[in-house]
């Protein structure tokens, strides 16, 4: 089992600025934000005063302390279900864990503002009756890592996130990272790559949670910094970090919540995916990265009358998203960051027009997403700024780099309309799930 410290010592070693490098790195606040690192610096003093409070223990008790960030899609909207290619990045807002190991085999997990999940370490069949709970993917990725040869075994742990829920950074995926770094960390050597901590996620979260999702979010999460990732082969998607450093590029990244609602919003979502499949089965495909682009196109009056003349428009934004996100990564490498404001116009255009995921048909007098981009553009176009929607699109959040002399008139500009708090001013992190203490 991985060293641990006391709660003492781990009190006295954040309060004397021994994790002031860690924050530094994984907050982006240095030295020359002194009022930041201590806001960090009482986040974890708070979280481990919690933890004493819930789970007790003396001072010599040992622990440690766990991070997972939340994730921003830079590239590539709705690419990835196609086994496409995707730009992504971890950002500097995360879910910290404050863990204890225990003598048996019972898992105690109590996250801020949540009912404590309990279950047994070893009690790892998968119970329908906790689908759609953290319980569940707590036990879910129990079940993998036990199907994979360890034995997990019990912990206290107190988890507290500052990733909005909602906000399109994908919150549930941060926390089956965290839970999947700590147990890697504690019981298993640190022996598994994040790649796999972002797959035993995703099992979890497919067979436990019963959520069909795609393994995009717990990778940027779970790897870290700005990455591509290539789903060609599902089992063995290529991951490769992008050498770039945002903070240098004088630019600001933005994520705004249009404040609209997810509910009744599954149908639009599955449609897109289905949509797309509808085409591949055309060729005897399952999904259309196996499609031949020119094959497609030659196909098209006949797809029209077959899917869809929509379904058709859905095939044409992957083929163009799923080529853009090599055109983005390599204009980043480039350092030619006006190319890759144009990648990221281009690739809204093409969400708006052609994926349609902008909002949702049934509901044409809800547009918040659709406003939000008309400000963005009266916003940014003068100034060269970029914005696309964000994420899976109809209600959620746009995403926006904007100049950094041009920020705060930005964020004001928003904020008048969406209400104070919808403009999220975010860094890149350059690391994922991590142990921190």
């Amino acid at each position: 089992m991985a060293k641990l410290l006391s709660l003492a010592d781990a009190r006295s070693r954040i309060s004397s600025g021994g994790c002031d490098r860690d924050i530094a790195r994984y907050y982006a606040c240095g030295p020359e934000r002194p009022e930041q690192q201590a806001h960090y610096r009482n986040r974890f003093l708070t979280a481990i005063a919690r933890f004493q409070e819930i789970y007790g223990g003396t001072a010599a008790r040992e622990i440690a302390i766990f991070s997972a960030p939340g994730r921003t899609e830079v590239g590539g909207n709705h690419t990835d279900h196609q086994r496409g290619r995707v730009l992504a990045a971890s950002v500097n807002l995360d879910v910290i864990a404050v863990v204890s190991p225990r003598q048996d085999t019972t898992i105690r997990v109590q996250s801020e503002g949540y009912p404590e999940d309990v279950l047994d370490a070893a009690d790892t069949a998968p119970r329908p009756e906790e689908a759609g709970t953290s319980l569940a993917l707590i036990r879910g990725i129990c079940a993998r890592f036990e199907q994979l040869g360890y034995h997990p075994g019990g912990f206290d742990a107190y988890t507290t996130s500052d990733v909005l829920s909602g906000s399109g950074l994908s919150s549930s995926a941060a926390f089956e990272v965290l839970i999947g770094t700590l147990i890697n960390g504690l019981f298993c050597e640190g022996k598994e790559s994040p790649l796999r901590i972002a797959q035993i996620g995703k099992y979890a979260e497919n067979v436990y949670f019963d959520k069909p999702s795609g393994l995009m979010d717990q990778t940027a999460s779970s790897v870290g910094g700005l990455v591509m990732i290539d789903f060609a082969d599902l089992e063995n998607p290529l991951v490769r970090q992008v050498d770039f450093d945002f903070a240098a590029s004088g630019h600001a990244l933005c994520i705004i919540d249009t404040r609209g609602s997810h509910a009744d919003l599954t149908p639009d979502y599955a449609a897109i995916p289905s949509e797309m499949r509808k085409i591949a089965a055309h060729f005897g495909k399952e999904v259309l990265r196996e499609v031949d682009e020119q094959d497609f196109c030659a196909a098209i009056p006949a797809l029209r009358e077959e899917a869809s003349d929509r379904a058709v428009l859905r095939a044409l934004h992957f083929y163009g998203d799923n080529q853009r996100v090599l055109h983005e990564a390599e204009a980043l490498e480039q350092r030619d960051f006006s190319r890759f404001k144009e990648l990221i116009l281009e690739s809204g255009r093409s969400s708006f027009c052609y994926l349609q995921n902008v909002y949702a048909p049934a509901h044409p007098e809800m547009q918040g997403v659709s406003l939000t981009l008309a400000l963005c553009e009266r916003l940014l176009s003068s100034c060269g700024g970029a914005w696309r929607v964000h994420g899976g699109g109809f209600a959620g959040t746009v995403q926006a780099f904007v100049p950094n002399e041009a920020l705060e008139a930005f964020s004001a500009g928003i904020e008048a309309v969406l209400g104070e708090g919808s403009c999220h001013v975010l860094q890149i992190r350059p690391a994922g799930g991590s142990r921190l203490l």
